[in-house]
């Protein structure tokens, strides 16, 4: 049987019309007014009956709508028809409401092989659709290199949530902020002379923009949920509103988003809850849908009718795509913590009157290498690193685990606006400490780069940014020499990005000297150094190792090139003729520069000169034992065993009691370790780094190594190292 729609909105059978049409032949056989009326009402009787046969039928085709009012009649469609579209104040998917209760859990800071193990925890907490930033960075290391492999494999991880049957929000960015090195850009973006202007319509940034966009849009394209995928909105830059107010800037991300995307995907804009942030940082009309964001202890309901006034009528289904489950922790600070009960209050006051909101994080994770970023204050000066963990006291932890009291209490609140009971929530992976591990120092990192013959060392009137060395991660060495006084001499340097180390040689006589070290410059709180008297037969050499500790990543000082960008004073002279040499450690899905391993076989270096060595004690009166111990900065190595009779498990790493530096596991980069300074003490080892066997572990240890070369794996997170200062949020969004 088929059916067609009239004019009016009404459907007829063929039957029924079939049969009112033959009515008309008796009629002209027989004359006798009774016979004709009895057999018309015989004839109408049976068309209505096979009319109101159909209609339960005809009802089962049609989609049901909510409310039970006309409005919806905007909505008919076929219940198997793909799409996801705003109207009514509502997303619909399929031609059905829909709510998104969803949160962000991002692909580059889990390894893949954990990936469905975190998914499978979102799932039972409850959410039905994963937010995702794309970091540029991670996926252009270099001009023209792409990976999209591994820890940047985004294809397989959407299809992973596709399998699950979890939605997608997808931050395309170019820009994300998001705790990631320069907000997501490429550092090599820093190196383009002239300057380019960041998150601009500047015609050389776009056309970098364009090239990078037309290489991942073209492979999310056949993801979206119109096309067969997960992705049922893309965003367009991040809380432009907090930075700048470039109109033409948005409407040619949103024309080079359509051009690759097609007219049917979604796209929106996130902003903080203010007026001033949406006015700036989203598009009036039907270009993009405006979402917000605003800190957890906000009333929702004024900001969503404000997020009304940036929509199309009927096109403002409120949704707060930040929800904050917990907050960022720079070094330095205690570690941010947010209460449970209150977190799960704040989520059902959004839901309770059917809003949308995606939890910032679901799961945070790791800022594995040297990608996590920085914040700054009131100046470029008042520079906050972040650290290597991101577990951003998220429901699901960063190793994964779900037993918290934040996972249970938001859990328990999404359930009551679940249409279907929850999956059970999965177990939490297991983790073990593998004992202690006995280091050894393998080599010195002067003498391992070579600093006196080095053929890769570029030369230059003036210090040279890192960028422009094509060292993007890491460390440089800045060599130069200078007159010295008897009487000594002070060095000043305005501008370091971020932390340097300072170092004189002094030749005297056949000795050649090794470098003495002197102290540290900061960024946050620079000073003159007072540089040793020195009688040398010639000049005294410097050495400046400069640490880039992360980019900032928020903010009016994003563009944060790294290394000395100014001047060297000397006693108030600026030092002209510079020798800059990069340290090639690798990056997390870069190849590595230096093989970790082969340093295993390099003879410790037993010469280490007087000038250049502190006595540290080892506290233990009764043995009065100390050991001589390298200021220099140095590579250790170690290893540690898993025995093949156990599977393998997640450990941690304890650097208590050493001082600062970057740890590599099986040549995997973990990060960051500073717990001289906390609070982070351990840092995250995932099982799928590890192996059966032997598993080494080297470590650049630029300070203060423990007197007892010793570290220790554990099976647990610890955040009570070092200083305590207070975690200060980020107001403008919160």
């Amino acid at each position: 049987m088929t059916r067609t729609r009239s004019k009016n909105g009404t459907f007829t059978t063929h039957l029924a019309a079939a049969a009112i049409s033959s009515s008309s032949k008796p009629a002209k056989m027989a004359r006798s007014g009774r016979r004709t009326k009895t057999t018309l009402l015989f004839l109408l009787l049976l068309a209505l009956a096979a009319f109101c046969a159909f209609v339960p039928a005809l009802s089962i085709l049609l989609p049901s709508f909510p409310h039970g009012n006309n409005r919806s009649s905007s909505r008919r469609q076929l219940v198997d028809a793909r799409t996801f579209e705003i109207a009514e104040d509502m997303f619909w998917k399929d031609g059905h409401p829909f709510r998104i209760i969803g949160g962000d859990l991002h692909y580059f800071r889990t390894v893949p092989e954990y990936w469905e193990d975190r998914l499978l925890k979102v799932k039972a907490l409850g959410l039905n659709t994963i937010q995702t930033y794309v970091p540029w960075n991670l996926h252009e290391p270099q001009p023209g290199k792409l990976s999209f492999e591994g820890i940047a494999d985004l294809v397989s991880f959407l299809k992973l949530c596709q399998k699950l049957d979890l939605l997608v929000l997808l931050r395309a960015g170019p820009y994300i902020c998001g705790e990631w090195d320069l907000g997501g850009f490429p550092a090599w973006l820093l190196a383009t002379e002239p300057p380019l202007k960041l998150r601009s319509s500047d015609p050389a940034y776009l056309r970098l923009v364009d090239k990078w966009w037309g290489t991942l849009l073209p492979k999310v394209a056949p993801l979206l949920y119109n096309n067969g995928g997960p992705i049922i909105m893309v965003q367009i830059e991040n809380e432009f509103g907090s930075y700048g107010d470039d109109q033409n800037y948005l409407h040619h991300l949103v024309q080079l988003a359509r051009r690759h995307l097609g007219d049917s995907i979604i796209l929106y804009t996130t902003d903080g809850g203010a007026r001033e942030n949406l006015q700036k940082g989203t598009i009036r009309g039907g270009a993009v849908f405006s979402a917000v964001d605003f800190t957890t202890g906000d009333d929702p309901w004024p900001i969503f009718k404000l997020q009304k006034e940036f929509n199309e009528p009927g096109k403002s289904p409120p949704l707060s795509t930040e929800f904050y489950t917990g907050w960022l922790t720079h070094w330095g600070e205690k570690i941010a913590t947010t209460d449970a009960d209150s977190t799960a209050s704040a989520l059902e006051k959004i839901l309770s009157r059917n809003g949308s909101a995606v939890l910032y994080m679901a799961h945070g994770g790791t800022n594995f290498g040297f990608y996590s970023g920085a914040n700054t204050g009131t100046d470029e000066s008042d520079y906050k690193p972040d650290l290597t963990s991101y577990d951003y006291d998220a429901p699901i932890s960063e190793s994964g685990d779900v037993d918290g009291a934040k996972f249970t209490a938001l859990r328990k609140v999404i359930s009551l606006h679940s249409a279907t009971s929850l999956p059970q929530v999965p177990a939490n992976i297991r983790k073990i400490g593998y004992g202690p591990i006995n280091l050894h120092k393998t080599s010195s990192l002067f003498d391992l780069l070579d600093l006196e013959k080095s053929i890769e060392a570029v030369e230059s009137v003036d210090p040279l940014p890192m960028e422009s060395l094509g060292q993007m991660f890491g460390f440089v060495v800045y060599i130069s020499s200078y007159s010295s006084k008897v009487k000594g001499n002070s060095l000043y340097i305005p501008e370091v990005h971020d932390r340097a180390q300072v170092f004189t040689s002094c030749a005297t006589g056949n000795n050649k000297g090794r470098p003495t070290y002197i102290g540290a410059v900061e960024r946050w709180s620079n000073k003159q150094l007072g540089l040793p008297n020195a009688k040398c037969t010639s000049n005294t050499s410097l050495f400046i190792l400069v640490e880039n500790m992360g980019r900032v990543n928020y903010g009016q000082y994003t563009f944060d090139r790294k290394g000395i960008l100014s001047s060297v004073y000397i006693d108030g002279k600026a030092l002209h003729g510079w020798r800059m040499i990069s340290v090639p450690l690798h990056n997390l899905n870069e190849e590595p520069k230096i093989n970790l391993n082969e340093m295993l076989k390099v003879n410790p270096i037993s010469r280490v000169s007087q000038a250049s060595a502190l006595t540290v004690s080892t506290g233990k009166k009764a043995k009065h034992t100390s050991r001589v111990i390298s200021v220099e900065p140095t590579f250790y190595a170690g290893s540690f065993s898993v025995d093949k009779a156990n599977p393998i498990s997640d450990t941690y790493i304890s650097f208590r009691g050493w001082g600062k530096g970057v740890a590599f596991v099986n040549d995997f980069n973990i990060g960051r370790y500073w717990p001289s300074f906390g609070p982070q003490c351990n840092l995250y080892v995932p099982a799928p780094v590890l192996k059966h066997g032997e598993n080494v572990l080297v470590i650049l240890e630029l300070e203060s190594p423990s007197p007892e070369l010793l570290i220790h794996s554990v099976d647990n997170q610890d955040f009570t190292c070092g200083s305590r200062k207070p975690n200060l949020q980020r107001l403008d969004v919160l």
